[in-house]
């Protein structure tokens, strides 16, 4: 929590054009309490310099929470200062002092019909919102339940518009005689409430309906409001002031009633004195010293008793009335005008009328006293101001307890939000990390592929040049063999030349004689060398053919070794590419797992949140259920030992008015036994009147002792009963009380174990939702891998099969190249399959071996010979 010295820091330029900067006590003068309300207190003031009289609030932010009263007054100022309207009272600015708020607002004196608003508190000007906020009566379902099933917007205005139509009509809203909490869970659980009684329109009541409609989707918004029947339709002019003439006439029969009750009270108790008097000096007059002596010994007791309750009752009724009637002015209008002239005379005169209205309407004395610059003036006294502080003092606490409970809401929102948004970061943060990872091992493999074919391609370039290379070795091997088979050869026909030469000369020299030889001799060697000049031209030939057959099929071994390691650098490339695709779809499959294993834990956080807040909500409200049962069961109690307390007084008052009865009946009698008296002395002699009157005497002592006996078993079953009745009926009130708070509080277990199974419910229902999440999740995952290995299967084989094409196609055009140098392609085909295996070197060897063994000297010879 900040400390003090930031609260009410206008150091903040935003929060400095807010308030303003002078000293309200130099400003506002004459202050005076009007008013309690659940923030503070509220004066009336007038201002110095404007001698404008305001209505100030005063809010303190100081002590348990005052952080979040400090916001409430932040709020609440901005919004005032926003607001401009006819129908709302005006705001005249707020001060700072010290560690209290002044909000000063227009004073609104007597009625004011076209207020319509005139404190919006902490009001939101959000919307959607879901925070638990407002008065609990006129709170819709859905702001109380609006931590457990999302957010409202606007329409919850409509409904305590109709909430306030109910008010208007029925004087107080639903659930009102019940405590505060307990009327959050009836507005919750139970059906929208109705107008119950009255002669209401069906057109006003269809407009109540509408405005409690308990879903808000089926509730109408302002707008439609307005063009409800009930708005549009025609208006009397005359509607206000009605009702303000039926409320002046009904507190001046008010008035009337209570002035006559006491005047006939005053009358009787006068009549009485003036006749018990009389009767006390007749009584004197008429009976004689004896009689009078012994009469009169009782009477004078039982008068005198007599009159002591009397003026022991008629003080009584004095203050009984004194303060019903105080208590009746107290309730009456501030604004009852006088009586027109022809009721001026039933009204006391204004030294009667004086105690009641010294304590009716402080407007109307104090501007008789103290003149224009005060309106009025508020005389307390010493009963009042310590029953207001008490009521106070219940309210303040009262609005401790609501206020804690929509504090710990608000908690629990927050901690909910709270926990929301780091959950959400958290989400972020790993797939962020995953998504980073998987980008990483792409990026790897990428590289990896460039190198295999940066390695490959090089494979294939040192093939190439290692073909060139053999292919270069094996002619120049094949050359080198062919020229020392031409130097063989040549070698054998100089032998054989050499030879043939001696042999013809050996002939030509038996056969032929002188010159003809030599001619003959030079013929046969032309011939010879002819002809072995035709032999070493077929050698030749012969061997430079041989060459290029070698060099074809050299090379068709060649390019098939060459396509049989571009197939097998494909195969490598492919395997790779599939052990990539393999090892990404292992780290999707690993992330998923990881994604969902944080999916699972932060859902069980936030449920654990959840369900230990409503945990704390539920145990709060049986805390506040039971304090306000031990609250109401103290007061009950208090009441009864009032009760109790004020029995005697009670019964004292009672026992009066029968000992009254009584003395008005002895009276009556009196007056009859004296109307006896005088016609039996008027018919009985002078000497018997004595004895008569004696007689006559005896006889009424005894009946009223007779009527004194039976008043006073009477005054004693009274007695007995009232207490009896007491005992019966505190005994029926505790019982009632208990049955009523037990019924409140199982109403209260039954909508938390409602909330409880909703909120179960709702955490299953959040369950299956991620579980559905998770395994469509999963699957589209593996639909997307076997895709992918279904794509890198079609490439494999389109690669694979453009492979085999394309090597295909230069095998026949190497084969076609083969026929149109008159080689024989199957051939070439076959002994380049023979020796496909063959490393170069056996390649070459073979190739030497059998150029040796096919182009021997002798078979050129024997063929040219």
């Amino acid at each position: 929590m900040p400390s003090f010295s930031r609260l009410g820091n206008l150091k903040d330029p935003e929060l400095a054009e807010l308030f303003d900067k002078d000293d309200p006590d130099k400003i506002f003068v004459d202050l005076r309490e009007i008013g309690h309300g659940s923030f503070g207190a509220v004066y009336y003031a007038r201002n110095v310099t404007t001698k404008e009289v305001v209505a100030i609030k005063k809010m303190s932010f100081t002590g348990k929470q005052s952080t979040e009263k400090w916001q409430d007054i932040v709020k609440e100022v901005r919004f005032l200062r926003q607001l401009k309207h006819k129908n709302t009272i005006d705001y005249k600015g707020c001060y700072l002092k010290e560690h209290t708020a002044w909000l000063v607002m227009e004073y609104c004196l007597g009625s004011a019909s076209d207020i319509i608003e005139a404190d919006f508190g902490s009001a939101s000007m959000i919307s959607p919102a879901n925070s638990f906020v407002g008065t609990p009566y006129w709170m819709a379902p859905e702001v109380i339940l609006a931590m457990d099933e999302g957010q409202y917007d606007g329409k919850v205005d409509v409904w305590s518009l109709g909430i306030t139509c109910i008010e208007l009509g029925e004087r107080k809203p639903p659930y009102f005689n019940m405590n505060a909490m307990s009327a959050l869970y009836h507005i919750a659980q139970n059906d929208s409430p109705t107008l119950t009684g009255g002669e209401w329109s069906d057109v006003f009541r269809h407009f109540v309906n509408s405005c409690l409609q308990k879903n808000p989707a089926d509730r109408p918004t302002a707008v439609n409001l307005l063009q409800h029947p009930f708005m549009t339709r025609p208006r009397s002019g005359k509607v206000i002031v009605d009702l303000i003439q039926r409320t002046k006439a009904a507190v001046r029969e008010l008035d009337n009633l209570n002035y006559r009750k006491m005047k006939k009270i005053l009358m009787i108790d006068s009549q009485e004195n003036n006749e018990a008097n009389a009767v006390e000096a007749e009584d004197d007059s008429t009976e004689d010293d004896q009689v009078s002596t012994g009469g009169n010994g009782g009477g004078s007791a039982g008068n005198g008793g007599g009159e002591g309750s009397k003026s022991s009752s008629l003080r009584s009724n004095q203050s009984q009335q004194s303060s019903s009637n105080v208590s009746a002015g107290s309730h009456s209008s501030s604004t009852s005008s006088l009586p027109p002239a022809s009721e001026m005379d039933s009204y006391p005169p204004s030294s009667f009328r004086h105690p009641r209205d010294s304590n009716s309407s402080s407007t109307s004395l104090n501007s008789t006293d103290a003149g224009a610059t005060n309106n009025f003036a508020t005389i307390r006294t010493t009963s009042i101001v310590t029953r207001q502080m008490k009521e106070h003092e219940q309210e303040n606490q009262m609005h401790e307890q609501m206020s804690g409970y929509k504090r710990m809401r608000r908690q629990h929102q927050k901690a909910l939000e709270q926990m929301e948004a780091k959950c959400i970061q958290e989400m972020d943060d790993h797939k962020q990390k995953l998504d980073k990872e998987y980008e990483t091992l792409l990026q790897q493999f990428s590289k990896e592929l460039e190198k295999l074919q940066m390695k490959h391609q090089q494979d294939l370039e040192k093939k190439l040049k290692h073909n060139l290379a053999g292919e270069k070795r094996l002619t120049r091997t094949i050359a080198q063999q062919q020229e020392e088979e031409t130097k063989r050869f040549q070698q054998q026909q100089k032998v054989e030349y050499k030879y043939l030469k001696e042999k013809i000369k050996k002939e030509l020299s038996d056969d032929s004689s002188g010159g003809g030889g030599d001619a003959a001799l030079r013929g046969h060697k032309a011939q010879l060398q002819q002809r072995q000049a035709e032999a070493l031209a077929r050698l030749q030939r012969h061997q430079a053919d041989y060459l290029r057959l070698e060099v074809r099929k050299y090379r068709r071994r060649r390019l098939l070794q060459y396509h049989r390691l571009e197939q097998e650098l494909l195969r490598e490339e492919l395997a790779k590419r599939q052990s990539q695709l393999e090892e990404a779809h292992s780290m999707l499959l690993r992330h998923h797992e990881t994604t969902q294993e944080l999916e699972y834990r932060q859902q069980r956080g936030v449920h654990q949140l959840r369900e230990e807040q409503v945990r704390k909500q539920h145990q709060t409200e049986l805390a506040n259920q039971h304090e306000y049962c031990s609250r109401r069961e103290r007061e009950l109690h208090k009441r009864h030992a009032q009760a109790v307390k004020q029995q005697p007084k009670s019964l004292k008052h009672k026992e009066l008015q029968i000992r009254k009865q009584f003395r008005e009946t002895c009276k009556i009698q009196t007056r009859q036994y004296k109307a006896w008296k005088s016609q039996v002395l008027a018919s009985t002699p002078r000497d018997d009147q004595k004895a008569v009157i004696k007689k006559l005497k005896e006889e009424q002592i005894r009946k009223l002792a007779i009527l004194g006996e039976q008043y006073e078993q009477s005054i004693a079953e009274m007695l007995q009963k009232q207490s009896i009745r007491l005992d019966e009926s505190q005994d029926t009130e505790v019982r009632q009380l208990k049955e009523q708070l037990q019924q409140e509080l199982e109403l209260l277990m039954a909508f938390q174990s409602k909330i409880r199974m909703q909120a179960e419910a709702q955490r299953n229902r959040e369950r299956h939702e991620l579980q559905e999440r998770v395994s469509v999740r999963r699957a589209l995952l593996e639909q997307k891998m076997e895709l992918e290995k279904q794509q890198f299967q079609e490439e494999k084989a389109e690669r694979q099969r453009l492979l085999c094409e394309r090597q295909s196609r230069e095998i026949e055009a190497f084969d076609e190249e083969s026929a149109h140098m008159g080689f024989n392609p199957v051939e070439i085909a076959e002994a380049s399959r023979e020796s496909l295996g063959s490393s170069d070197a056996d390649s070459l060897a073979g190739s030497t071996l059998s150029l040796a063994h096919s182009n021997s000297a002798s078979s050129f010879t024997h063929t040219a010979l």
